[in-house]
């Protein structure tokens, strides 16, 4: 248990240091983490690290999903829909049944375990994704297609994957028709459970005032939503990120901004420190795992290497008719768009929490075989990709001339904000005409609204000023909302925003 513990607290320290470097290099933190690993696990004495296959599926899963789906909104969702669709559903199939042919065909493997490796492969990662399109100031549309697509994706291989699993633990093979019927009702019962999850969530947090409460509600659904969805037979990872998506987008209207701020501020150290440990593992495992390989899989390198090429392949194949839905003109996709959205996807987290969760030993109770190979292909693949794609996206971005011009997006904040101050300014006038409010409170406001009060005015005027403040906050958050559903702004500029006018409200009780 002490060793455990030891672990996880030096892979949160390496999480750290890393990240302190990763942001003064301008390289993504996950690409460097799992270099760092790799360096680390080579260092002589370095103790090997074996993960149980349980740990990474039910402790760090579900929050890591759950914060990255809170990301996308309903709206933004709802408009790229179609491709969406199209990648998590058809191109995860596609991906899984090519990586299950190349297995077949390069390696060991039995049909039922390549295609569980297939499985494990075709989802893509939503914390890198959300991470990296946000550094790069990709277009909104482009990010949350990537940003959809990575979440969504992950539930429909997850749910291949159980299939799958289930076949090779049974020693049976993959029957199509009932790997169908097991995928639908698997997908259409997790999103049963998560709407049902998120609209409990939502009625709790809309009865209760105590942030720690609130809190403690936001860190437990996750794994409520996936423990209930699994206890039924159903896929937890998709109830985890239906349920996040539906959070994110009721979460500013259940709770206030104390409460928003202190969950936003917990959930990221937390978010933070799982997202060391699982990137570091990546590379901490892999010179473990391929010493635990054994002889007769020396080829595993240029294995691995052919994997990672064909995910890059059927991407960019299946990418290139289906971006033409990224656009509001639904034109034929250009070649930069095409090349973005294809190295987009990279593999991580989740590949690597599915392929940790392969059980040791079939029904009979032998040794799973295959299960080895399975990991260390899986590894090097999320490795590369990590590295590789992760490493040279932003030059890919910036030669693209996709990204979006920092001075066009701040022109764009300060317009809304400029909106916020006018709708402020216009209800202190109004306030002023009736004689509703105290005078000297309404001027102060309308002079310098951020400015420190006098210690030395009196309390009756400080309690009608915080009042006073907080009314007008209020206003500029509903003008914020209006903006927001009349797509004057982005949903990333509105949670900007509202974080804004969250901290200066949380401010008037401090």
């Amino acid at each position: 248990m002490v060793h455990a513990v030891g672990i996880v607290v030096m892979l949160v320290v390496l999480g750290t240091a890393v990240a302190t470097f990763a942001g003064r290099w301008g390289i993504p933190a996950p690409s460097l983490l799992v270099l760092a690993g790799i360096v680390v696990a080579l260092v002589p004495g370095v103790p090997a690290i074996h993960v149980a296959p349980d740990v990474i599926a039910l402790v760090v899963l579900p929050p890591l999903l759950y914060a990255s789906a809170e990301e996308i909104s309903a709206r933004d969702l709802r408009r790229v829909w179609v491709p969406v669709t199209v990648l998590a559903l058809g191109l995860v199939l596609a991906t899984a049944a090519v990586i299950a042919s190349l297995a077949l065909a390069l390696t060991a493997l039995s049909g039922a375990m390549a295609f569980v490796l297939g499985a494990v492969l075709a989802s893509t990662d939503p914390v890198a994704v959300t991470a990296l399109g946000r550094r790069l100031s990709l277009p909104a549309r482009i990010q949350v297609l990537v940003q959809s697509e990575s979440l969504f994706n992950d539930a429909t291989s997850l749910v291949l994957f159980k299939v799958a699993v289930a076949a090779v633990v049974a020693g049976g093979s993959v029957s199509l028709a009932g790997a169908a019927g097991r995928f639908l009702l698997l997908a259409g019962g997790g999103i049963a459970v998560g709407l049902a999850l998120a609209a409990s969530v939502a009625l709790v947090r809309t009865r209760t005032t105590d942030p720690v409460l609130d809190t403690v509600i936001a860190l437990v659904a996750p794994y409520a939503a996936y423990l209930l969805a699994e206890s039924v037979d159903v896929s937890g990872v998709t109830a985890v990120v239906v349920a996040g998506v539906a959070a994110g987008s009721l979460g500013h209207r259940v709770s206030d901004a104390r409460t928003r701020l202190h969950v936003q501020t917990v959930y990221a150290v937390v978010v933070f420190g799982l997202e060391s440990v699982v990137f570091a593992l990546i590379g901490l495992e892999l010179p473990t795992l391929v010493r635990d390989l054994g002889p007769g899989n020396s080829w595993w390198p240029g294995q691995a290497a052919v994997l990672a090429a064909a995910l890059i392949g059927i991407r960019m194949l299946w990418v290139w008719p289906t971006t033409a839905w990224a656009g509001p003109t639904r034109r034929y996709p250009t070649w930069p768009l095409v090349r973005v959205v294809t190295w987009s996807g990279t593999r991580g987290v989740m590949p690597l929490a599915a392929a940790l969760s392969i059980p040791l030993v079939a029904a009979d109770g032998t040794p799973l075989p295959g299960r080895g190979l399975v990991l260390v292909l899986t590894t090097a693949v999320v490795a590369a990709t990590l590295t590789v794609q992760g490493l040279s996206l932003a030059g890919m971005v910036k030669t693209s001339g996709l990204a979006v011009a920092t001075e066009h997006a701040a022109a764009k904040e300060q317009a809304a904000l400029a909106a916020m101050n006018e709708a402020a300014v216009a209800y202190l006038d109004e306030l002023a005409a009736v004689g509703a409010v105290n005078a000297v409170a309404v001027e102060r406001l309308r002079q310098r609204y951020a400015e420190r009060l006098d210690p030395q005015t009196d309390a009756g005027l400080l309690d009608d000023l915080a009042a006073l403040r907080r009314d007008v906050l209020s206003v500029q958050s509903e003008e914020l909302r209006r903006l927001s559903a009349q797509e004057q702004i982005s949903d990333g500029m509105r949670r900007r925003l509202q974080a804004d006018l969250d901290r200066r409200e949380a401010g008037l009780d401090a």
